[in-house]
């Protein structure tokens, strides 16, 4: 088969397309012929030596959907969908390829409503942003105001949606801004750190929003003068060098929470049951969005590149 394959990191020049043998199922293992896979930002990373736990040779790739062809009887000839969690593309082989392995219980039912390219750019922004919602108890009513505009900010604005929340999208940019607006989500241009309490009120009638989700990694101290009594905030990124300083006093004073969300913590295994939750919110009507340009896999090492240099298309690899 063909593959993407790394032997060194610290660069992407080691990355390469060869012809490596098909993998073999193993007992509880299904073999999935790959239809689609997803190029996130966290598979470049992990080639250029972001994740100390990465060893090597090593297929890259953490999103796909595609077609089980051997392995668990039950599931042959089923279209599935997979990937994200702890491991895969790390220290056991991803899914930039024709072929990949998986346990027969980390895989859910691909939703009909959706096809394989569309599957595959859902699992690490979906998941990361299910999470997030999740353990930050969003829920209908609840108000929520989301920094940031990329994969995970859009996909939690679906999902806070779909349960019903009070969403709010805060984003650099002002014609991001009106662009949101144009599609009916509710938005506005982060304004200076100490006058987003001001604008959050004001988009959230006069109140306080309970849950802020900051996709950005830079507005956690404004975040925290900003949410509510007993409010959370859930991050998913840093600065570079991991610090920020943070207006503690106000946290305690708030009752407040700060909840990090990592995808990287979880099984396989708990990621399909993710995907199974996710899959029936698209089949009960969630938005598809189709923001994402299709590639051949014998282009993957070029769009690694063009990610590597700040393209912020969503690539979708088909083999």
């Amino acid at each position: 088969m063909q593959a993407l394959q790394f032997s060194a990191t610290g660069t992407l020049d080691s990355l390469q397309l060869r012809d490596l043998p098909t993998p073999v199922p193993g007992a509880g293992e299904v073999l999935i012929e790959v239809r689609a896979a997803g190029l996130n930002p966290s598979d470049v990373k992990n080639v250029l030596g972001r994740f100390p736990y990465t060893t090597t040779p090593r297929i890259p790739g953490r999103d796909f959907s595609g077609v089980v062809v051997s392995g668990s009887p039950e599931l042959q000839g089923k279209a599935v969908w997979g990937g994200t969690g702890k491991g895969f593309g790390f220290y056991r082989d991803g899914c930039h390829a024709h072929y990949v392995v998986m346990p027969a219980d980390a895989v859910a039912p691909k939703p009909q409503s959706l096809s394989f390219a569309q599957a595959a750019t859902y699992g690490v922004p979906y998941i990361t942003a299910w999470d997030a919602l999740e353990r930050s108890q969003v829920q209908a009513g609840t108000r929520l105001l989301i920094i940031g505009a990329g994969a995970v900010a859009n996909a939690a604005q679906a999902l806070g949606n779909a349960r019903g929340a009070k969403v709010v999208m805060g984003v650099r940019r002002a014609e991001v801004a009106q662009d949101l607006e144009a599609q009916g989500i509710r938005a506005f241009q982060l304004p200076e750190a100490k006058q987003l309490p001001e604008q959050a009120r004001d988009h959230f009638q006069q109140q306080l929003p309970e849950v802020i989700f900051d996709t950005t990694g830079f507005w956690l101290p404004a975040a925290i003068n900003t949410v509510d009594s007993f409010g959370r905030i859930a991050v998913i990124a840093a600065p570079a060098d991991g610090l920020v300083n943070v207006p503690a006093l106000n946290l305690y004073r708030r009752g407040g929470s700060i909840i990090g969300v990592n995808s990287l913590l979880y099984s396989l295994e708990d990621c399909a049951q993710m995907l199974r939750q996710i899959g029936a919110a698209f089949e009960g009507g969630l938005p598809v969005p189709n923001g994402f340009i299709e590639r051949p896999l014998s282009e993957a090492v070029a769009a690694y590149h063009q990610v590597n240099e700040g393209g912020s298309e969503k690539i979708i690899l088909i083999p």
